[in-house]
């Protein structure tokens, strides 16, 4: 394992990108390491090792930005339990890596729609946007939420949009413009929801 991982994090000096990792810390995003390197050049290294549940899990613990991601790529989903997802919400610190835990996990995992809906109640701007971002996700899907669901994620969004994050408005239109794309019901529930914003234009 200590091996795995020292060869992982040499590597990274061989794909090092000082000007994004300059433009990352600009943007306040900082790491004990930053290598910048891009994140296509991170998923063809991930491809080279099998999933690993205790890799991830130590990749996760550096606080060094690419072995975050990596730790994304490798997780087993079927081992990724809601303490451990629950965990890593918690120790968010970057919209980036947020995103690609959602892509990479959180929207595979077979509590995900619960999960969602519990992060939307969060007080946190990042715990929030996970919500929307697995949402956005499982729409894409046409996975079809229950009346309940539907109803609080509506509330949730309308909320969100007038929310003073930038981030966190587009992560909310972003779900409901997937939520948009499931079918003509959908549609119409969004455009209702978005019209008093003077939003409706963008579905």
């Amino acid at each position: 394992m200590q091996d795995k991982l020292k060869k992982i994090k040499q590597s990274f000096r061989q794909l090092m990108n000082g000007v994004t990792a300059q433009s990352l810390r600009d943007k306040g995003l900082e790491y004990h390491l930053n290598w910048g390197v891009n994140v296509l050049h991170l998923r063809e290294m991930a491809e080279e090792y099998d999933k690993d549940f205790s890799l991830a899990l130590a990749l996760w613990k550096e606080d060094v930005r690419e072995c975050k991601i990596l730790a994304t790529m490798l997780m087993p989903v079927e081992e990724f339990s809601s303490d451990i997802a629950t965990l890593w919400i918690e120790q968010l610190r970057s919209q980036e890596i947020a995103e690609l835990l959602c892509m990479n996990i959180l929207q595979h995992v077979p509590y995900a729609s619960d999960m969602a809906f519990q992060l939307l109640a969060e007080e946190r701007d990042l715990p929030r946007l996970c919500g929307f971002c697995i949402l956005a996700h499982l729409f894409s899907r046409a996975i079809e939420p229950d009346e309940r669901d539907i109803n609080e994620f509506v509330d949730q969004a309308v909320c969100a949009l007038q929310d003073s994050s930038l981030s966190l408005r587009h992560s909310a239109l972003n779900a409901v413009q997937r939520f948009a794309g499931i079918g003509e019901m959908y549609s119409k529930i969004a455009r209702g929801a978005l019209r008093p914003l003077d939003l409706d234009f963008l579905l």
